[in-house]
């Protein structure tokens, strides 16, 4: 039986790695995945791209209007197989997919991913983080966690040595606490992982939000 799996966890745990080196190890078997990803994220535009250096073009770009389950259904009946979702014993035209930053589909897709897994019996995997840089859930990760039939955590490391569980945002090199829910990372934005001593110390807060 096929599951909804949201491997999650701090940035820099190695989410892009491990969704890259799955999908190698499913097209090693000679079987087919299909990468997504939210068009919100547009380091790499249309590719996801690792912190290792590898990077892969992805088979859906989504908006936040779009039908993930559909896309993929498209997806299959214009490689020349049957539909998913159709009897017969010609193996399925997508055996497994893969989800990059998760956190920035929209609940409704992260439902659309779980149609995917229960009406179409194909395996979602998704990748992403829960918090953003003011220890705010995004959208798209709660549902994950209250939905996803399978739930791990990536693990990575604070400055102080350990486990990070936030991720602070900086620009110009100073902390900031306010702004936008989204920005991605970039020339003026970077981001740390930090365990939660060291974002209160830096001038974080989990009060009030």
């Amino acid at each position: 039986m096929a599951k909804l799996y949201f491997r999650y966890g701090a940035m820099n745990s190695g989410k892009t790695t491990s969704l890259l080196q799955t999908a190698h190890n499913y097209e090693e078997r000679g079987q087919r995945v299909v990468l997504v990803k939210a068009c919100v994220d547009t380091k790499g535009d249309d590719t996801i791209v690792s912190r290792l250096g590898v990077s892969r073009r992805v088979d859906v770009l989504l908006s936040a209007a779009d039908d993930v389950r559909a896309l993929v259904r498209a997806l299959a009946r214009g490689e020349g197989a049957r539909a998913l979702g159709e009897p017969g014993p010609r193996r399925r035209a997508v055996d497994c997919v893969l989800v990059d930053e998760a956190q920035f589909l929209t609940p409704l897709q992260v439902d659309q991913l779980m149609e995917l897994v229960l009406l179409d019996d194909v395996p979602v995997l998704a990748y992403g983080i829960r918090t953003d840089f003011r220890t705010t859930g995004f959208p798209g990760s709660r549902r994950l966690l209250e939905i996803a039939h399978s739930l791990e955590e990536l693990k990575t490391i604070c400055r102080c040595g350990r486990k990070a569980v936030f991720n602070a945002r900086r620009i110009g090199g100073a902390f900031v606490f306010d702004g936008d829910q989204v920005a991605i990372d970039g020339a003026d934005v970077a981001y740390e992982s930090l365990c939660g001593k060291c974002y209160l110390e830096v001038g974080g807060t989990l009060l009030g939000r």
